[in-house]
């Protein structure tokens, strides 16, 4: 596979994001034990792939995640200018702390474990658990001294429900907030983020979309015991899955090809553990950037899973 993955402008950053981001919270052995050599294995691939995103957080394994990205990195010793990590701030194991005290702590403390000097991306974490007048008030303001110091490049934030991006922006100056994260909002079952792209671009903002399979409801296994999701829409996900699965189609595939088509975000971010799932999530770019679209099968999916539509879930504690 030539390495041509293809790189997209994040807002006004100036960064150039692989369209295929890598979610490093599996490596922090979230969905079953991960061990040093498999992590190293799977980095070392993602970057033969032309993948240049990872990201992580103090949140994903009690900041095992963090520790074993570090360690990967190092070990595969790629030049630090050519790698872009995104890391957070405000939730951790023991709960959320947006303050400003806490979160400048919390940034020395993840440049620790990743063995770096700098983040190109701090992001304030699922933020609709804390107070957003705190977040504009104290934890941006945070942000921006540790972006004066150098520890960090851009200020985003994250989180599930849609309405706190514009609270949030419509607050603050323009250009405070350079990257937004948004999970689970565009797939073949939501698309509402997309409804949001015009108001995102004319804050200058960049959008890095997460989770295209819906933290696992389109997938072959189906999601985990503690998804969220309505019955309703997880019977309908199984059903899309089914069918995918008779006509010889993996519907995770298919979700990344769909999440990757809109070119309006700069990174499709999808958790990764294993050498086989870089190999898959950047064969479905390939797939994408050569023009090869399942639109039947697609119609068909949807058509499944129009009952169910941008139906979404409140944030909840996982």
């Amino acid at each position: 596979m030539e390495k041509t993955l293809e790189l997209r402008s994040l807002g006004n950053t100036g960064l150039k994001l692989s369209c295929v981001g890598f979610g490093a919270s599996p490596l922090g052995s979230v969905f079953g034990p991960v061990s040093d050599e498999e992590a190293i294995a799977t980095v070392r691939e993602a970057f033969r792939l032309g993948i240049n995103f990872f990201d992580t957080s103090p949140y994903y394994g009690g900041t095992l995640s963090e520790k074993v990205l570090g360690k990967s990195l190092k070990a595969v010793g790629v030049p630090r200018d050519q790698f872009i990590v995104s890391t957070k701030c405000g939730r951790y194991k023991d709960g959320f702390d947006f303050s400003a005290t806490r979160v400048t702590q919390s940034i020395d403390e993840s440049l620790e474990r990743l063995q770096l000097d700098y983040v190109d991306i701090l992001q304030c974490h699922d933020i609709e658990f804390g107070s957003l007048d705190q977040i504009i008030n104290e934890t941006i303001p945070a942000l921006q001294k540790l972006k004066e110091k150098g520890k960090i490049r851009f200020i985003g934030i994250t989180g599930l429900p849609l309405g706190i991006f514009n609270y949030v922006l419509d607050r603050v100056p323009l250009g405070t907030i350079d990257v937004i994260l948004s999970y689970c909002h565009y797939g073949i079952n939501d698309t509402t983020l997309e409804d949001l792209l015009p108001y995102l671009k004319s804050k200058g903002v960049g959008v890095i979309s997460a989770s295209p399979l819906s933290m696992g409801l389109l997938t072959e296994n189906g999601p985990p015991d503690w998804h969220p999701a309505s019955s309703e829409l997880k019977a309908a996900c199984r059903k899309a899955a089914d069918f995918c699965k008779e006509k010889g189609k993996d519907i995770s595939k298919l979700a990344m090809k769909y999440s990757l088509c809109n070119k309006d975000f700069s990174s499709i971010l999808v958790g990764m553990k294993s050498v086989q799932q870089v190999q898959d999530n950047v064969a479905a770019a390939m797939e994408v950037m050569k023009g090869e679209k399942d639109d039947e099968i697609l119609v068909e999916i949807e058509e499944i899973l129009k009952p169910v539509k941008n139906q979404t879930w409140p944030s909840g504690i996982q």
